[in-house]
């Protein structure tokens, strides 16, 4: 699908937006505009209530609940996209899903009510964990238990995918306003050489606030989406190669399926909600750089390398040389991220992944930690410390891993470890915490790994002590 208007599938049909439509209006605003589809809700506008969760509609048949308020028209061309209006039958009557949570009192207020909806039907599809399908959806009022039920009890509607041609490059220009969606990674490069000052959209989940939080209007964007090389997830002899566009969602299966990094798959579950994992990349995290992206630390703790590429050739760089300060990383103005190998992490070590926030769910961590400790005859052989939240980027905690290293893995050098870190990090205090908790926070992480590994038996989190009483 090639062209200069904006096409997706929308409840089932094909559409075409009229030439000059502006691509980066958000997929709300255009639905409860000009679309006059006001099932979709704006809470937040911000990606965290899930009030306006829509469906992208897969053709392999699998369905991703996606945020409306960050996704921007341009994102959809060549897409399905389908919303609490597109559930009804041919006859008009009401979806099995919307039927029970009428009839099992999951509704009050309803203002919350179609995008737990949208959930449901993706989640009956998908299947997994009920906690992380309704992660994304904030109800004030009728309290979760109901939903819950409804959602435990949910079936597959075996509703056919949509048959959806592969896109090819697309332009399009609205007054002001030019938004490219290449096809192929020499056609990307050439367009970032051309306009080094365009935004590089991938998933949008944190570019987007941008424009639906601050109401900008990017005079150009090149959108990565439609690009196959940045799509790539492969299992290597090196580690696991993920492509700069491949959707969090996507490298949480793979995570999960692949035992030497399933560590690594509970942090990655806290990652957004479901909705945000449908369009989130690690690309993203990389470009805008923020010390607190979840994905970060992990990358710099497993000595993730990161390829970049402009038309003047490709190099690689590890991550920990990447972010080269708050908000900044050592990326040309002509060069894009193309993938990222994260190494398996070495047989037998202790890996920790941390998040601490004010809530466990759809929240910004206060402190982010990821380490790795490899203990061989007794002594510690190898430590790598990445914190993210405690310094202007994910800092490695070298005076800490200095304490571990040749001596054994036991409370007294991780004391000494939990002392040196006060040298490592140098935290800032605001409303999610203070630099002394900050600091506490990231003493007491490396206490926990230490008991993690030598005291297995005790519960490491509170769900885990409510099940053992």
């Amino acid at each position: 699908m090639t062209g200069t208007q904006i096409a997706f599938t929308l409840n089932g049909r094909p559409l075409t937006l009229p030439p000059g439509t502006s691509p980066t209006v958000t997929l709300l605003d255009w639905l409860r505009g000009p679309a006059a589809l006001t099932g979709t809700k704006e809470g937040c506008a911000e990606g965290d209530c899930g009030a306006c969760t829509v469906v992208l509609e897969q053709p392999d048949g699998a369905r991703l609940p996606v945020n409306a308020c960050l996704t921007l028209l341009g994102q959809l061309h060549g897409r399905a996209v389908r919303t609490v209006e597109g559930l009804r039958g041919g006859d008009g009557a009401a979806h099995p899903i919307q039927v029970a949570m009428a009839e099992s009192d999951g509704t009050q207020c309803g203002f919350c009510t179609p995008g737990i909806v949208m959930s449901a039907w993706a989640h009956g599809r998908q299947g997994g964990d009920l906690h992380e399908a309704l992660a994304g959806n904030l109800c004030r009022c009728t309290g979760y238990r109901p939903i819950v039920e409804v959602f435990g009890a949910l079936a597959d509607d075996s509703a056919a995918p949509p048959a959806l041609a592969a896109p090819g490059p697309a332009r399009f220009e609205a007054p002001g306003q030019v938004f490219h969606l290449p096809a192929s990674l020499p056609g990307l490069l050439a367009l970032r050489a051309a306009h080094p000052g365009a935004w590089l959209l991938a998933g949008g989940t944190d570019l987007n606030l941008r424009i639906s939080d601050h109401r900008e209007q990017p005079a150009e964007v090149i959108c990565l989406l439609n690009v196959p090389e940045l799509h790539a997830l492969e299992a290597t002899a090196a580690g696991l190669r993920i492509g700069a566009a491949t959707p969090y969602a996507r490298l949480l299966d793979a995570v999960r399926a692949e035992m030497r990094l399933s560590a690594l798959s509970g942090l990655l579950a806290r990652l957004g909600s479901r909705q945000i994992r449908g369009l989130g990349t690690l690309g993203g995290n990389l470009g805008t750089a923020s010390p607190i992206g979840d994905a970060l630390p992990p990358l710099v703790a497993l000595g993730a390398v990161v390829t970049v590429a402009s038309a003047r050739g490709m190099r690689e760089v590890p991550v920990e040389r990447f972010l080269t300060g708050y908000r900044s990383n050592d990326l040309a103005a002509d060069e894009v991220v193309v993938s990222v190998l994260l190494p398996w992490p070495p047989a037998g070590a202790h890996l920790g992944f941390e998040k601490i926030s004010k809530r466990h769910d759809q929240d910004i961590a206060t402190v982010g930690a990821a380490m790795l400790v490899r203990v061989e005859g007794g002594v510690t052989v190898e430590a790598r410390l990445a914190f993210g939240g405690v310094a202007a980027t994910v800092v490695r905690a070298s005076g800490a891993e200095a304490a571990l290293l040749g001596r054994p893995f036991d409370a007294a050098a991780v004391a000494a470890a939990a002392e040196a870190l006060a040298g490592d990090i140098a935290p800032l205090s605001d409303w999610r915490g203070s630099a002394a908790y900050r600091l506490a926070v990231a003493q007491g992480l490396l206490h926990r790994l230490h008991l993690r590994a030598t005291r297995p038996d005790l519960p490491a989190e509170v769900a885990e002590i409510e099940e053992v009483a």
